[in-house]
């Protein structure tokens, strides 16, 4: 990961663990109380597109206000605005024939370049030839690429795009020249694009499935793929593993044998990150900023409770990505506690995906 974080607000931050009520499982309220993930508003057409998020800004701010952190996206649109009927770039994707949205939809090239495309090292494939591109967590944006290239776009997103998890590369049928009265429904042009995330790709975030309209031509997609780093991210000071879509179920205080819990049981606390992409690093600056807080503060009896492990994951509500969960310990759980896929509460379903595990090497001794 290259981005790097200040230490965010300590203990009036999180939802604290009570000493003799420790919660173990997710804190459903805390997801309810975090402010609305930004939508992302993907530009369609040639033009390329990045948004960008201030992180530092992001963890300096939060020290000032016991609020979750929010962030808000700037985009960096290099588009220049059109004129009606100003000619586009033509894109490097098969020509249809027809010349209609419906055998663009039904093209049994893209299917085929789609299925036979190779999954990059370090990636999974999480979805394959689909007539949608996604809507998920983290919106960093997208460029025009020459061939369906599944390589050269996780080399953009492990490069390029900081903070970069997934990408999505798919065929989009594009108007040659901007729709306006004069040209309502103009030909079409293949562009082949990849969008890059924040955070994770399922079947379920390929939810645009009805393409847009701009004036009477209608913009489709076909052959979507979608593919998700497999390691977890680097964090200074922290060794990750990766732990799928499940995360750390830590025993209660009376069966931990009191390690590190000091008979209080081992979770500290958590948080939530909404409107910025998934990082890892906000945890640990959370992890760090609360050791400082709790040194600086001990308990009349007893040591404090010192964090040295932490899990994160993206929390799901009703099929719906929320944020980012941060989960704190006072010691490390191995990957064979992590078989907490979510929970519910009333009608709400809670989900875990892309969870990863932090131990904490710098952490104090006491």
């Amino acid at each position: 990961m290259k981005s790097s974080v200040a230490l965010i607000q300590p203990l009036v931050a999180l939802t604290i663990a009570g000493i003799v009520h420790p919660r173990q499982g997710i804190d459903t309220s805390l997801v309810d109380s975090a402010p609305s993930p930004t939508s992302a508003s993907i530009p369609i057409g040639p033009t390329a597109d990045t948004t960008s998020y201030d992180l530092s800004q992001a963890t300096e701010s939060a020290t000032a206000s016991p609020l979750p952190v929010k962030t808000e996206p700037t985009s960096h649109k290099v588009e220049a605005r059109q004129t009606a009927c100003q000619p586009n770039p033509t894109g490097a994707g098969p020509t249809v024939s027809p010349d209609t949205d419906s055998a663009f939809s039904a093209n049994a090239a893209f299917s085929t370049i789609a299925i036979a495309a190779p999954t990059p090292d370090g990636y999974n494939q999480t979805f394959v030839n689909l007539h949608a591109r996604s809507e998920a967590f983290g919106y960093l944006g997208f460029v025009i690429v020459d061939s369906y290239d599944t390589a050269g776009c996780a080399d953009q997103c492990d490069t390029v795009f900081e903070g970069c998890q997934s990408f999505n590369i798919f065929f989009e049928r594009d108007p040659v020249v901007a729709p306006a009265r004069g040209c309502r429904d103009p030909p079409s042009t293949t562009n082949i694009k990849c969008v890059f995330w924040g955070g994770d790709l399922a079947a379920g975030t390929a939810t645009n499935t009805n393409g847009q309209f701009l004036v009477d031509f209608h913009v489709v997609v076909a052959g979507s793929n979608g593919y998700t780093l497999i390691a977890a991210p680097e964090v200074p000071g922290y060794d990750g593993e990766p732990t799928g879509n499940n995360t750390i179920d830590a025993p209660p205080s009376d069966t931990d044998g009191g390690r590190g819990g000091r008979g209080g049981g081992t979770y500290i606390g958590s948080r939530i990150f909404t409107d910025t992409y998934f990082d890892p690093q906000l945890c640990a600056a959370a992890c760090d900023a609360q050791n400082k807080y709790n040194l600086a503060h001990p308990p009349s009896r007893g040591q404090p409770q010192i964090c040295r492990f932490f899990t994160t994951y993206l929390i799901y509500r009703n099929g719906e990505p929320v944020g980012q969960y941060c989960a704190l310990y006072t010691q490390y759980y191995p990957p064979s506690f992590a078989t907490n896929g979510g929970t519910r509460n009333g009608r709400d379903t809670f989900a875990v995906r892309n969870a990863f595990s932090y131990r904490n090497r710098r952490a104090p001794r006491v």
